[in-house]
């Protein structure tokens, strides 16, 4: 009779640790887990638009002007003015005609200096654009599987690899 007895204890045993494992996967809502094998896999592609801030910059040529000395220039031209009114005429005419060639001088010397120089240079300037990157991407996975003999496909958001773990759900007919 132990003989017997050893034998049937290691099968209820391993029918024990069997019904364990299935008990681990079951569901309250008539629902049971299982495992498919995967027959194809075929990746989903799409287009992402990325928006690219970038600076874009460039030179410029500008005119720059630069304003004189005005009181320098007005001295200058009253100076060279009153001396070249005190060549002309003789007496009280010299000195008439340094007094008009001091005041000319200096108007021209005033009007020569605000003038001033001019140059032409560079400018860099430098503005915010946007770039659009399209990218090329996988966005899912239309994954084919075999379950109980029955072939399905869906699509997921990973590749499953070479099996896939699947819920079955079993409910009446009518």
């Amino acid at each position: 009779m132990a003989k017997l007895f050893v034998p049937a204890l290691v099968l209820a045993l391993a029918a024990a640790g069997a019904s364990a494992q299935d008990a681990r996967y079951a569901s309250d809502d008539n629902s049971h887990y299982g495992w498919a094998d995967v027959l194809r896999v075929d990746p989903i592609y799409g287009v992402a638009r990325t928006e690219v801030p970038q600076q874009e910059c460039y030179d410029q040529p500008v005119v720059r002007q630069e304003a004189g000395n005005t009181t320098a220039g007005t001295v200058l031209g009253a100076i060279v003015g009153g001396v070249l009114g005190n060549t002309v005429g003789k007496g009280d005419g010299r000195k008439a005609a340094t007094v008009a060639g001091a005041v000319a001088g200096g108007a021209i010397g005033n009007g020569v200096a605000r003038r001033g120089s001019s140059y032409e240079g560079t400018q860099t300037t430098c503005r915010n654009v946007s770039t659009v990157s399209e990218q090329r991407r996988i966005m899912g996975y239309d994954v084919e599987y075999r379950y109980r003999g029955e072939v399905y496909v869906s699509r997921l958001n990973y590749d499953p690899g070479e099996r896939l773990r699947v819920r079955v759900s079993v409910t009446p007919a009518d």
